[in-house]
């Protein structure tokens, strides 16, 4: 029955409060704001977490394999399944680790520390064994197999859970954003301290001098020094995983409703997986860096090699790689801004700017070529690391665009390609470590035979030039995906601190 105009109304059916006014509101999202806010300690002992890591990665990247010929001297067969079996080992990890922590529940310490805190004693004693010398010889690549194989696996399980955290630390964007680049600064200074600290403690192990006494050619009896050298350097490199995951967790406390909640359960990885490798702009993507991430770690890999065996570098290995590491730093900034100012594609011919110097150093091996070609590998290495990232998120919003599926597809997307690319380079890897067996390559040698300096020249020349020219081919042929958002480049920065976590 309705009331009268006059009539007084119920007081359980009131009117809606009024909006507050726009102060209000302001005040109440500044508050907002303040709550999301991430002091600059915070940001600090987050990015100082990722540290370790790169520290590690940086130093097996270019003296893992040196050591395994030289000094650990085990046949270089062996050091191939060495190498393969590790990169396989943290291929294969990936997906498991986003399984498993995906799946895992809240502690006292938060979802995500507790996989890092755990993982912390095991990767560090894993390391340092991959560098010790074992008294026994028949079972040393047995050894270094196992111990790689764990390290690889451990350092993805460290990883993964560490660079998911970003989205657990605050629910603003900015502040996530704020993270991330204090947590990239942090892993380029330690990509460089990692190179630098093991390359300098270990430098006096590879020195024209420790064959001055051969007299007889062959293997040269391991120096007592060389071991003991190389047993600092990982002791160093190792303490950085304790020392700085404690200030990781001291730093930085996960916030649990700070998290996004899944709108749904997601495919699992290979259903996820089978529906990505049928988008084909990914698929391009990926096969064509396949080939030029192969090409830049053969060229990492081997560039010691060479300086070593193929040249008269001895003296010059620690400035050539730092230089490269220098250099990749120093132009990441100046790439940034060729993506956006000229396009991703025209940008990806900066790859191939090593390819005519790489192919100098193979002709003639100097000290000014080589410091030359490796400031000009280092702006390439720089692009081809920061191209992929730059172009997946594109690829993701494309296929999103055509396709109407559930969530966990664009953390599949990022994890599959982390996947392939790791495969490849056991792949690439473990082949050409293998075609030095079958050039003759003799372990512990001071002299290598005429075969095995060509192999080198071709491995740091050739090989890396026909796989860049290959990727490049099939990049430039490849589909532009469409861009349905403006917020590709924000989400491009999220994607990459949570691309494994689903």
């Amino acid at each position: 029955m309705a009331s009268s105009p006059g009539a007084p109304r119920d007081p359980a059916v009131q009117a809606p409060p009024p909006p507050p006014p726009p102060e209000a509101r302001t005040s109440e999202r500044g508050s907002d704001s303040r709550a999301g806010h991430l002091s600059f300690c915070t940001k600090v002992c987050y990015g100082i977490g990722g540290i370790p890591n790169q520290v590690a990665s940086s130093a097996t990247a270019f003296y893992l394999q040196l050591f395994l010929l030289d000094v650990a001297q085990i046949p270089a067969a062996q050091v191939s399944l060495v190498l393969f079996g590790g990169k396989v080992s943290g291929a294969a990890a990936d997906p498991v680790a986003g399984f498993f922590i995906n799946r895992s529940r809240r502690t006292g310490s938060g979802r995500l520390m507790p996989w890092v805190l755990g993982c912390t004693p095991f990767i560090t004693t894993a390391y340092f064994l991959l560098w010790f010398l074992p008294p026994f010889t028949s079972l040393r690549g047995l050894w270094y197999t196992t111990f790689y194989s764990l390290f690889q696996a451990l350092a993805t399980f460290f990883q993964v859970p560490y660079a998911a955290l970003t989205m657990l630390l605050t629910p603003c964007p900015r502040e996530r954003d704020s993270a991330t680049a204090y947590r990239m600064t942090m892993e380029m200074a330690g990509t460089l301290i990692g190179a630098a600290v093991h390359g300098l403690i270990v430098s006096g192990a590879h020195g024209p001098h420790r064959c001055e006494d051969a007299a007889l050619p062959g293997p040269v009896a391991v120096s007592p020094d060389a071991t003991r050298l190389y047993s600092i350097a990982s002791a160093v490199v190792a303490v950085t995983y304790p020392v700085c995951s404690s200030l990781l967790c001291l730093g930085v406390k996960e916030r649990p409703g700070s998290s996004v909640p899944a709108s749904g359960p997601g495919p699992s990885f290979l259903a996820g997986l089978v529906l990505t490798v049928r988008h084909p702009p990914y698929l391009k993507l990926v096969i064509s860096f396949l080939f030029i991430s192969a090409a830049i770690q053969v060229e990492q890999s081997y560039l010691v090699l060479f300086c070593t065996h193929a040249s008269r570098l001895h003296d010059h290995v620690q400035g050539v790689v730092l230089t490269i590491l220098v250099s990749a730093v120093l132009s990441t900034p100046l790439w940034e801004w060729v993506l956006q100012r000229f396009g991703k594609k025209t940008s990806a011919f900066g790859i191939c700017v090593m390819v005519p110097f790489a192919i100098l150093l193979a002709a003639v091996p100097t000290a000014p070529v080589a410091y030359v070609v490796a400031f000009v590998s280092g702006m390439s290495i720089s692009v081809s690391l920061l191209l992929p990232w730059s172009m997946l998120p594109e690829v993701v919003d494309d296929f999103q665009l055509q396709h109407q599926h559930g969530p966990g597809l664009e953390t599949i997307f990022y994890s599959s390609y982390v996947f392939f690319s790791k495969l490849s380079g056991a792949g690439a890897l473990g082949i050409s470590t293998l075609s030095l067996g079958f050039a003759g390559y003799e372990a512990g040698a001071c002299k290598q035979a005429e075969q095995v300096v060509v192999t080198l020249k071709v491995l740091i020349g050739a090989v890396p030039t026909c796989m860049i020219l290959t990727g490049l081919c099939i990049l430039m042929v490849s589909p532009t995906p469409k861009v349905p958002s403006q917020n590709s480049r924000r989400l491009s920065l999220q994607r990459r601190t949570s691309y494994t976590l689903a």
